[in-house]
């Protein structure tokens, strides 16, 4: 091969290898050209010529203030002391009314006399959301003295209530209760004018009840009905004598007795009018076993009439009727109850004025 024909040949070579070169940049010239074409390009930045802000200075002009405790006066009343929330509600009551009627020469005649009548009272109530407890602890003690006669008992009561209750929610007024009641006296009772015989001694009679049931109470407590369809009732009666004559419906002999029965009991106060305080209390109970139908009542109703915050003027009547306290019973030279008598009911009304102390 000559000199000639390799010239040429190297010269198509180089040739061929630039055109495939520009083809291979045209190729992606064009990809990129159509990748750039497809992408659309909608954000526009504009750009604000920033501009200081001016700012002038103010002064300010400053003023000591001219303060003096010259006209400055002290309290004239002392602080409150801060009593922390709580959910129980507690009273304490002393109350003493005295009757008193003087004679001297008074052509009219008449006896002069003075009695009295001690009322003591504790109440311990907790009531939150779904739970309520009222407790109520009470003692009354009344004397009587007559010119010309000895000193005789004109009143006396303990008594212990206590009631525990549960509500689903807090919108009901409805409870499932568990109700505690238990009431006797302090001394002995006669018969006047016969004072060696007592017809009552402390636990003579003693009365206990206890059940379960349900109970609507009002929130302001001013309404409360317990109804109680199992309850339990025991009757004490500590003093033998009594208890062998068969006093207040025991077995003659035996100190005590048991009955099962129905319990309904309400209790409501309110102001009547200004000044003017209502309190009602009834009990009825009648027994499944012994005489299902028969009932016995225990209802106070008491009216007090306020004056000013110590002085108070009560009137009041209380009504029981039980069919186990028995009346005009007959007893023969041996002592034996021929007759046990026949129950009756029983009234008492009280009028007076006295103190109040609450504490």
């Amino acid at each position: 091969m000559n000199k000639s024909y390799k010239f040429f040949l190297f010269v198509a070579i180089c040739c061929s290898h630039l055109a495939f070169g520009q083809r291979t940049q045209d190729t992606a010239r064009d990809s990129l050209s159509q990748k750039s074409d497809t992408t659309k390009i909608d954000t526009i930045v504009i750009r604000w010529k920033k501009t200081k802000l001016k700012i002038n200075a103010i002064g300010v002009r400053r003023i000591a203030p001219k303060t003096g405790l010259n006209k400055t006066k002290a309290f004239t009343e002392k602080p409150k002391k801060f009593v922390p929330p709580t959910f129980w509600l507690k009273q304490n009551n002393l109350g003493l009314n005295i009757n008193e009627v003087a004679f001297v020469n008074w052509n009219a005649g008449g006896d002069n006399s003075i009695s009295a009548l001690a009322n003591l009272a504790f109440v311990r109530n907790y009531k939150f959301r779904y739970l309520t407890w009222e407790n109520e602890l009470r003692f009354r003690y009344g004397i009587n003295a007559q010119e010309g006669r000895s000193l005789r008992k004109t009143e006396d009561l303990i008594r212990f209530t206590s009631t525990f209750g549960f509500r689903k929610d807090t919108l009901s007024n409805w409870f499932y209760s568990a109700k505690a009641k238990f009431n006797t006296q302090f001394s002995n009772g006669f018969n006047y004018p016969d004072r060696e015989t007592p017809i009552s001694r402390f636990m003579a009679p003693g009365y206990l009840f206890f059940g379960a049931g349900t109970s609507y109470i009002k929130p302001d407590n001013s309404l409360n009905i317990y109804i109680s369809p199992t309850t339990l009732k025991a009757t004490f009666v500590s003093d033998q004598a009594l208890a062998d004559n068969g006093a207040f419906g025991v077995t003659p002999g035996n100190n005590s007795f048991i009955e099962f029965g129905f319990l309904l009991t309400q209790t409501w106060q309110t102001e009547v009018f200004k000044n003017v305080q209502m309190n009602h209390r009834i009990n009825l109970y009648t027994d499944y076993l012994r005489s299902f139908g028969n009932v016995d009542m225990d209802w106070e109703l008491n009216f007090q009439f306020k004056v000013n915050e110590y002085i108070s003027a009560n009137i009041g009547t209380h009504v029981i009727y039980d069919d186990d306290i028995k009346f005009d019973q007959v007893v023969n030279d041996a002592g034996d109850v021929i007759d046990p008598g026949i129950p009756r009911i029983q009234f008492k009304q009280a009028l007076g004025l006295g103190l109040g102390y609450s504490f």
